[in-house]
């Protein structure tokens, strides 16, 4: 049985658009990773550091909860992953270790974000890259009229903007919404066009509104990322298995099996008798 879930950290029995959300963030993170020293800060549960160490060096995921950093060193075992205590603030290793860094939805946990960035700089090596993602006040909290209530400080773009352009010499934004698609793919190319619409019309917006913003910040130049989608096909299929067994399991659903039981038999039966003549 899955432990009681507070909604603070992602776990991998949570099967719902954060996991598609979360699992894309770290699909782009491990296209930067290769044969690199990765630090995960605010790991949570440990399953994206585990992912990223599929192909990095070495990856350290920090955590400030130790008893899911127990839980992480548990149940993700390589060779070169390791969990450990600490917090954004103050981050437990040397400066200029790491290659790269990777921090999602964490900076809205704290209200320390020229700390938090200062920090992540102080143990990247330089010309280190930091992927860094967040929510979009404007689209996840203002216009839905929802509180986060383990969000201290939340940005709006122009606010994450300004806080990059202060830390870092170069950065790039992108936007991240999740939608229900169809995909249909040129067999030759791998360029994306977006449409969008209902039964009364249909259109070609420029660009998505974001409801997550992810960056990639670096004192180096950094590449331009191509836009991209991540399918959830399984995690999805992941889902509706889960649903499916917990309606059987239910009282009212083994009560209706039992009594339409004999209904099944004797409907089999009659049709065999009645394919007979």
């Amino acid at each position: 049985m899955p432990k009681e879930w507070t909604g603070e950290r992602l776990e991998t029995f949570v099967l719902n658009d954060s996991t598609i959300e979360h699992l894309h963030r770290y699909a782009i993170a491990k296209e930067f990773v290769q044969n690199k020293r990765v630090l995960d800060i605010a790991c949570g549960e440990g399953y994206g550091s585990n992912l990223l160490a599929a192909s990095a060096h070495l990856v350290n995921g920090v955590d400030i909860d130790q008893a899911t950093i127990n839980h992480a060193s548990q149940k993700y075992k390589k060779e070169n992953l390791s969990f450990i205590q600490g917090s954004v603030e103050k981050i437990p290793f040397e400066a200029a270790t790491f290659d790269v860094a990777v921090s999602f939805e964490t900076i809205e946990h704290t209200t320390e974000h020229i700390s938090m960035l200062k920090e992540i700089k102080r143990v990247l090596k330089p010309g280190g890259l930091l992927l860094i993602s967040t929510p979009d006040k404007k689209s996840y909290s203002d216009m839905p009229g929802y509180k986060n209530p383990f969000h201290k400080k939340e940005l709006y773009k122009e606010e994450f903007d300004k806080l990059l352009s202060e830390n870092f010499e170069y950065h790039s934004l992108y936007y991240q919404n999740l939608h229900l698609t169809s995909l249909l793919m040129n067999a030759h190319s791998l360029s994306l066009k977006i449409y969008d619409g209902d039964y009364n019309s249909i259109n070609s917006p420029d660009i998505i509104e974001p409801l997550y913003f992810l960056a990639l910040c670096s004192d180096q130049e950094i590449p331009k990322l191509a836009s991209s989608i991540f399918t959830g096909k399984g995690t999805l299929e992941d889902a509706l298995r889960e649903k499916e067994e917990a309606i059987k399991n239910l009282p009212s659903y083994k009560l209706g099996h039992a009594l339409l039981s004999p209904a099944k038999f004797l409907r089999k039966l009659f049709s065999k008798k009645t394919n007979h003549h």
